[in-house]
């Protein structure tokens, strides 16, 4: 049966890559928030971003359902920063029969601060289709991530 992993972990910290891994090896399709939107609208949405990325959440889970019922599995690469949002992802399936599971990307501080930078470089160069993470954005997202509990993820996976 088809199932729906959903990748967990700070900004930079590396879900993207995991996913892409998570895709070679499994051969599911992976549906990015962050891919979608940067797609449509470029780096910047201003005060419109958080309205935007709410908007394609709510596609990419109505068409993650599609593909499930397709028989393909699925792979939501965005961030899940918050309890309330990781167990609304969980109900949205579980109400459907849709077996999900979450897999958070843990990041020591360190690693993340180098990973914003070579992000930053790569974004700058035109080599990645990423946001650029400035210190305010990431003290600010860093502010919103709530570190998941050991019973709200199957999978854990240290960077």
């Amino acid at each position: 049966m088809p199932k729906v992993i959903m990748v967990c972990g700070r900004i930079c910290s590396g879900k993207s890559t995991y996913a892409s891994r998570l895709h070679r090896d499994n051969g599911a399709a992976v549906l990015s928030v962050d891919e979608l939107m940067l797609t449509l609208f470029g780096q910047h949405c201003g005060d419109m971003h958080d309205e935007y990325a709410k908007r394609t959440q709510n596609y990419l889970f109505c068409k993650s359902v599609e593909l499930i019922e397709s028989g393909i599995d699925v792979i939501l690469d965005w961030g899940f920063w918050t309890k309330a949002a990781r167990t609304a992802a969980r109900e949205f399936y579980m109400s459907r029969g849709i077996m999900c599971e979450f897999h958070y990307v843990d990041i020591d501080d360190d690693t993340w601060r180098e990973r914003i930078k070579k992000r930053n470089a790569e974004v700058a160069s035109g080599d990645a289709l990423a946001y650029y993470v400035d210190e305010g954005l990431a003290a600010k997202f860093a502010g919103r991530f709530e570190q998941p509990e050991c019973d709200e993820i199957e999978v854990y996976v240290k960077i």
